[in-house]
Formats: structure tokens, sequence, C-alpha cells
């Protein structure tokens, strides 16, 4: 089996600066049918959003003949922690993942996305652990309440104290141990822990549900070709593993691509196109 193109979703990262409608274009004219949506300000804040807006959004979607797959809320840069060890924090970012998969519902998206949040660098990670799997199983069981399922993605270790690599996403996987809790492969956490492709799957077999597809330097969210990343194995192990979810390219790089994200996105969709047509001819020999 291989990965093909139409795996690979639409997203608003780096849309930030421009109108929604304009990063919907640009999806159908990419020739996207599925859409991971980024939870960001001005275009989707998750805590501002009605049910009534996300049904309009989700019309504006489906007029285009689009679809939402996953929903991202933004959960590093804004003030959101599900580890934190302040009350305030913690329980609004349980609120707003609460509400976000609420916003699954009305937007028919089957998916939402978590991280682990973090503790303090001072503190022993034993505590914050166990804040991060009460907050990550809470959420999923509400979650589930809504026919929603769930992925939780590792971080860099820049970005969290707690979930960075294969191994302690399984350890805190099993522990939570929910049904609708699946896991996120992020290529460049990946290739900043020292993981591969062949790893995840070792340590996390089918509950591998989506793939954030990004190149770095081995860190960042760069379009592929700005950054060192082996693309082509990296769509070879998952084709390998026989990979059928989604891939997204989450790009951010350097602040640049939200000046014109498409460029960005037409470039990524050119190198991955690249390497499939290579793996195919390989395999003509």
């Amino acid at each position: 089996m291989s990965i093909t193109l139409d795996q690979i979703t639409g997203s608003n990262f780096s849309y930030q600066h421009l109108p929604f409608e304009r990063f919907l274009d640009d999806m159908v004219d990419l020739g996207r049918e599925r859409l991971e949506l980024w939870g960001i300000a001005p275009q989707l804040h998750i805590p501002q959003v009605s049910d009534d807006e996300a049904r309009g959004l989700r019309r504006t979607i489906a007029e285009r003949g689009l679809s939402v797959h996953c929903l991202t809320p933004e959960q590093v840069i804004y003030p959101v922690n599900v580890a934190s060890p302040s009350a305030w924090l913690r329980d609004s970012s349980i609120a707003m993942f609460r509400r976000a998969a609420e916003l699954c519902v009305e937007l028919e998206a089957p998916l939402l996305f978590l991280t682990p949040g973090r503790g303090f660098e001072n503190e022993p990670t034993d505590a914050a652990w166990r804040r991060s799997v009460d907050a990550i199983g809470e959420i999923a069981a509400h979650a589930a309440t809504l026919g929603v399922d769930c992925v939780l993605e590792p971080l860099q270790r820049v970005e969290s104290n707690l979930v960075n690599d294969a191994a302690t996403l399984a350890r805190m996987l099993d522990e939570i141990a929910a049904p609708n809790l699946g896991a996120a492969l992020d290529t460049v956490a990946m290739a900043t822990a020292g993981d591969t492709v062949d790893g995840y799957f070792a340590a996390l077999g089918g509950r591998i549900r989506h793939v954030h597809l990004i190149d770095g330097k081995p860190n960042g969210h760069l379009a592929w070709g700005d950054g060192e990343l082996p693309l082509g194995e990296v769509l070879d192990g998952l084709g390998r593993h026989g990979y059928e979810g989604c891939l997204t390219f989450e790009l951010f790089g350097d602040g640049t691509y939200a000046f014109d994200p498409r460029p960005a996105l037409e470039q990524s969709f050119a190198a991955v196109e690249r390497e499939l047509a290579r793996a195919v001819s390989l395999s003509t020999l």
C-alpha cells in the first residue's frame, strides 16, 4: 500500500492574516476535499464561536464541496494548558476542549486534536503528568458522548516536558485507556525526539490516526524542501505500515508563510507528488 495525495487535507495554518473565504477558495483550487481547521482568532476562536456560527461555517465550507475532518484548537501559544498547576488555567483549558468537541459536532468534524500541556520546569513531572492524564481523559470522555474521536500529539521538548516521543505517548494513551483516543504523528516532533516512522508504529500500531507532515531542520514547521527531513522515507514508512488516515501540512516557518501561504502549500504538494511518483517508478523496476 502507498500514501496518496487524496489523504492530504487542506489546512488554514498560516492563513490567520487572511479571510477565511480566501483559505477555502485556495483549498478548492488545490484539489482538497477534507480540511483540518486550526482554531485560532480571528477565524475560529473556540471560546467565541456559537453553535449557529459553527453551522454557518459548515455551510460555507460545504458550498465549496469541502468537509471538516479535524478541529485543532490552538493550544501551545494561547493560554491553554491542561497540565497547568494553576487551577483556573487548567479548568479553563479543559472547558475550551470540551467546547471544541461540541463544535466538532456542529462542524461535522469526526476528529479533535489534543496535546498534553506542560508542568513547571522546577516541579516533579509526576504531578503534571497526572493532571494531564486526568484532563485528557475527561475531554475524551466528553467527546465520546458526542460521537467525536480524539488524537493526542507529542510535543517538542521546548513545548512540553511531559510527552515528547512515541514511547511516552504510548504510556499516556495506555493510562487514559479511552477507546476514542488515538495518536497523532508529527514528523518534526518525531525527528527532534530521534524517533522514526517504524518506531512509532512499533510503539503505537493502529492507534496512529492522524499525521502532521512537515519539514524541519529538524525543528520548525516548514514547507517540504525548506528543511532537511527525508520526505521519501517518511512516506515509504507510512505506506509500508498501511496508514490510511489523513495527513496535514502544518506550516508556520518563521512567519513569512503567513504573508502568502499558498506558494508554500503548492511547494509541499509538488514535493509529495514527486516522491510518490518516484516510489511508483522504483516499484516497476
